[in-house]
């Protein structure tokens, strides 16, 4: 009897260690990424702090449903909590975004086709930006929201079919990227969209659906016991009234008597940035630390804001429309929307002092830190390390217009038809984050991070060669093609 010939091993799932090691660039930067994070971690132990990083603390000591803050990240530093350590919540953040390159390494080559080199370059800026490797050392929701966000769209955006298991896992994915921050939300509405256009067949739409509304119908059924209201937060109206109070100009369109008090202070040229009016000591939305936005305040505040773009709706226009393209695609950096935020986003000359005010849900800053890290989780400058990153920060970056030609290259490739299948998937779920938080509430350079990946891939996908080697691309899903059988054995090795 004769031996069995072994099967083509092409098509099935390699292990990452093997789509790494075949191309000495990935590899390069690979390690240069992996560096450059140690040094970061060695310059600025155990963690950087933004003012949203305390709410995710306390959530995370005992959670509840935040009023302000989503609760994905907050849960994940509860997972954490057992180990007390801000170093390892810092290096897990770190180690996802490296993992995150490699699997999107893999998916450019032996899904897409793309020659090596070029899958390597796209992700070269996901490893190697000084602002990506900043972003994650904060602690914030941002790195945990793009991973999420990464793998649903990788597993939607494969060529081939697209079964049931894939876009239910896909879909909760996406369901938990929106509990953690809700600019997910709008994303299942590209999926689907996505979806239908490759003709997919129903089931696989409701499986995608279904899982991505899971996670967000129990985080709202939660939210309801606490406060009587099915939302993932208490603020979507108070970021809206922040968006308007740009523009809303009270002396020529009088508001209803109960929203008069909402108007902003001040000459519409002449006002703080929409976020900031939010926060201010004074501002009309009464905020104080510690203290939660009433619910009449924020469904006035939604009331508010509905009616400033009903009577302005070009003024509105015109805010979205210069922080999307006069902000995101510049080659230097403002100090916006003020100069205290927009440096938090670089490596520090000196920490922060970290001051004791309270904090949503009992206690205040420095006492939710210890009661997580059992110690004062108090950043420390290091050198020369922390010189190093700082100063690797300051060179090594994506700028605005870097950013803007690549999401233009993938716009033209799928207008050209050059773009892969699934090009427009990565294209729009990129343009996607940018766009929705000028639209919503205000432009933010933390905002642009994780469009990151998506707008290289989708500009990889659109123009880049494919290998020599490179089948046919598959037919789309529900579509008439080669039976199964055939298929498998057209890829059998010569002399099966």
């Amino acid at each position: 009897m004769s031996p069995t010939p072994p099967k083509a091993r092409w098509p099935k799932v390699a292990p990452v260690r093997a789509a790494v090691g075949g191309n000495r660039l990935f590899s390069g930067l690979l390690l240069a990424g992996v560096l450059l994070r140690v040094v970061a971690m060695l310059g600025y132990p155990p963690t950087l702090w933004f003012n949203d990083s305390y709410d995710y603390v306390r959530i995370a000591n005992a959670p509840f449903p935040h009023p302000l803050r989503s609760e994905g990240y907050g849960l994940a530093l509860w997972l954490l909590r057992p180990f007390h350590s801000l170093y390892l919540v810092t290096g897990l953040q770190h180690a996802a975004v490296v993992v995150m390159a490699v699997f999107g390494y893999r998916a450019l080559v032996r899904d897409f086709r793309l020659r090596r080199h070029w899958a390597a370059l796209a992700l070269a800026p996901v490893l190697l930006d000084g602002y990506q490797i900043e972003l994650e050392h904060l602690l914030l929701s941002d790195t945990l929201f793009t991973v999420l966000v990464f793998g649903a769209v990788l597993l939607l955006a494969r060529p081939g079919t697209t079964g049931w298991r894939r876009a239910a896992l896909a879909g909760t994915l996406l369901g938990a990227a929106a509990v953690t921050r809700t600019v997910g939300l709008p994303l299942i509405a590209i999926a689907l969209l996505y979806l239908l256009v490759r003709r997919t067949r129903w089931p696989v739409h409701a499986a995608l659906a279904v899982t991505f509304a899971l996670p967000l119908c129990g985080y709202a059924a939660w939210f309801h016991h606490d406060h009587g209201r099915f939302a993932l937060t208490g603020t979507d109206g108070v970021f809206l009234w922040g968006r308007t109070s740009a523009f809303a100009d009270c002396d020529t369109f009088r508001p209803p008597p109960d929203l008069a008090s909402l108007c902003p202070y001040g000459a519409p040229g002449d006002r703080p940035a929409s976020s900031h009016q939010v926060w201010e000591a004074n501002s009309p939305t009464g905020w104080r630390d510690g203290h939660p936005f009433e619910p009449e305040v924020n469904a006035r505040a939604q009331r508010f804001a509905v009616w400033a773009i009903r009577n302005q709706p070009l003024d509105y226009a015109r805010v979205v429309t210069y922080d999307f393209f006069g902000r995101t695609f510049t080659w230097h950096r403002s100090p916006y929307p003020q100069p205290g935020t927009e440096n938090k986003y670089r490596f520090p000359v000196r920490p922060d002092r970290m001051r004791p005010l309270p904090v949503i849900g009992g206690g205040d800053r420095l006492s939710v830190v210890a009661d997580y890290e059992h110690g004062s989780g108090r950043t420390r400058v290091v050198s020369p390390f922390a010189d190093i990153i700082r100063g690797y920060q300051l060179v090594v970056h994506v700028r605005g217009l870097m950013l803007g030609v690549m999401l233009l290259a993938g716009l033209a490739g799928m207008a050209l038809r050059r773009a892969r299948r699934g090009a427009g998937l990565l294209w729009l779920t990129g343009t996607a984050l940018l766009a929705v938080p000028p639209l919503t509430a205000d432009f933010d350079y933390r905002y642009l991070m994780p469009a990151l990946p998506f707008v290289c891939l989708a500009a990889a996908t659109a123009w880049a060669r494919p290998r020599p080697d490179a089948p046919p691309a598959p037919e789309p899903d529900g579509s008439a093609g080669t039976a199964p059988a055939e298929r498998e054995a057209e890829v059998q090795p010569a002399g099966a």
